[in-house]
């Protein structure tokens, strides 16, 4: 079974920028959609951005500006730009895929293989 592991998290002050990375362990095969959540304690987990396997991305109309999905399928590697953040961007961030066709969606609901998470911590 492909497993993601995240990297990247950790302290940032406000207004920096951090870059997030999920590698999968094995192939991805296609189609599938893989893309990045968040979740803060006692919330709902949100949707960031999501991408599939030919590239088209999607984001949550919220996360729009700030973040930027990419992908190295040589790699087997999703990565997650994150710019200007702030203290409320504080947050587990858990990349996430499903294989399956249709559109991807930025929906945690639809996504059945997640990493263990990286935590990202913005100071004011």
């Amino acid at each position: 079974e492909v497993q993601l592991v995240e990297s990247g998290g950790g302290p940032v002050q406000t207004g920096g920028s951090l870059r997030l990375s999920c590698t999968a362990s094995g192939y991805l095969s296609s189609p599938y959609c893989i893309g990045w959540f968040r979740q803060v304690p006692d919330k709902e987990r949100e949707g960031i951005a999501v991408i599939d396997d030919d590239g088209t991305t999607t984001y949550a109309e919220s996360m729009k500006g700030r973040f930027t999905i990419s992908q190295d399928n040589g790699k087997n590697t999703l990565y997650l730009q994150m710019s200007s953040l702030k203290p409320e961007d504080t947050a587990m961030y858990f990349c996430a895929a499903h294989l399956s066709g249709g559109y991807c969606l930025p929906k945690y609901s639809e996504y059945n293989l997640w990493g263990q998470g990286t935590q990202v911590t913005v100071s004011s």
